[in-house]
């Protein structure tokens, strides 16, 4: 699981057949990921809007919990920081 910043929003209107009516944020990690990466792509069901810091579980434990084993997804929104984090 790693922390980060919702910087944008992604827009797609062709997709996975599970992953329609699903909301699509560019989240930025506070901390560099292993291989160097930089922003994320995650699917959101927790309603979190760009400027919010908020939990991202990857991998397999994105899907599942979800409830979503057969979709596509890598990384998913799981919680939004209320209070708690000095990274800004």
């Amino acid at each position: 699981m790693l922390v980060g910043k919702v910087v944008d929003s992604v827009i797609a209107t062709r997709k996975n057949e599970h992953l329609v009516g699903c909301k699509f944020l560019i989240v930025e990690p506070f901390q560099k990921m292993e291989g160097g990466g930089g922003r994320i792509v995650a699917v959101d069901n927790v309603g979190a809007g760009i400027g919010e810091i908020v939990l991202v579980a990857k991998g397999s434990a994105a899907r599942v919990g979800w409830g979503m084993e057969k979709a596509p997804i890598d990384a998913a929104v799981v919680g939004i920081v209320d209070n708690g984090m000095e990274l800004e």
